[in-house]
């Protein structure tokens, strides 16, 4: 009987929240008086659960749960306008690409309070706010720089003029094709930097150094050479002219006076661009000194 009983329960609590209230509502009856207390304390039931059943079967009609009625309303719910406040007071206090906001959970809490209205009890708590802000994008992360912009409409324009450039000069004798860039400082004194070595090299075991160089390179196309440049100043357009300048004169075009033409190309930094008024003033003198047609290809 026993036995019987046990699989009685597990039957029982196998049926959904309507079918389970009319079945043990009929075993009420059926035990008669104290039926509904005998039967919650059996199947481990609330008296209300089967008293609702025991409404359902004298009915005839079924009670809809209402599960979603259940537990407290979202934040949202209560207050109505709350996520659109915490936009808005978001929003009037980030940059303009907005990356990040400036303000703490804290301090969004305490604007709420002060510019829209709301009164401290009938706020959420802290990490509940925290979540709303959360869940409105408003995440920490990483601030990014604004990328540049790395192509626009003319780039393939350009980029054929110059090749039309390059092509007609390749085969002239008189033109002379050189290409010079700057790059990142380097620091001075005895480092490693990763370099390899077929002798024992000692190099110190920290780059600490308030000591730095910044190469500027000058690349003659045609020819195929190189020549190198140091400053431990910054890189200025006086600074590349005078570079240029000086492998000019040095490999020897300055003196044999064949070469009427030069074609630089750069990379249009503030320092060589065609708006820098020093840089063009200094190419302007170089075309006078040395009788020599100079075309910014870049």
């Amino acid at each position: 009987m026993n036995r019987c009983k046990e699989i009685l329960k597990e039957t029982v609590d196998l049926l959904n929240g309507g079918q389970k209230r009319v079945v043990l509502a009929k075993l009420a009856k059926e035990v008669g008086r104290g039926e509904v207390t005998r039967v919650a304390r059996t199947f481990r039931v609330s008296r209300n659960t089967i008293a609702k059943g025991m409404r359902e079967v004298e009915s005839g009609v079924a009670v809809a749960d209402q599960f979603h009625k259940r537990g407290r309303l979202r934040a949202e719910e209560k207050l109505p306008n709350l996520l659109k406040d915490i936009q808005a007071v978001v929003d009037s206090q980030s940059q303009t690409e907005k990356l990040y906001t400036r303000l703490t959970v804290r301090e969004i809490r305490k604007q709420l309070i002060q510019e829209k209205g709301y009164r401290e009890e009938e706020l959420p708590t802290l990490q509940t706010l925290h979540t709303k802000v959360n869940g409105l994008g408003y995440i920490l992360k990483k601030v990014r720089k604004t990328k540049p912009l790395k192509k626009i409409k003319e780039t393939d324009g350009i980029f054929s003029k110059l090749k039309e450039i390059h092509d007609k000069a390749k085969d002239q004798d008189n033109v002379v094709r050189l290409s010079f860039d700057t790059k990142d400082r380097v620091k001075i004194g005895e480092f490693s930097r990763g370099g390899a070595s077929r002798v024992v090299v000692k190099a110190a075991d920290h780059d600490f150094s308030k000591k730095f160089v910044t190469p500027f390179g000058i690349l003659d196309v045609k020819a195929d050479e190189n020549a190198l440049s140091f400053t431990q100043t910054k890189v200025t357009a006086d600074f590349m002219v005078d570079a240029m300048e000086r492998y000019w004169i040095s490999s020897g075009y300055a003196a044999s006076k064949e070469k009427d033409t030069l074609i630089l190309n750069a990379d249009n930094g503030p320092e060589n661009s065609s708006r820098r008024t020093q840089f063009i003033k200094r190419i302007v003198e170089f075309c006078a000194r040395y009788e020599v047609k100079v075309i910014l290809a870049y």
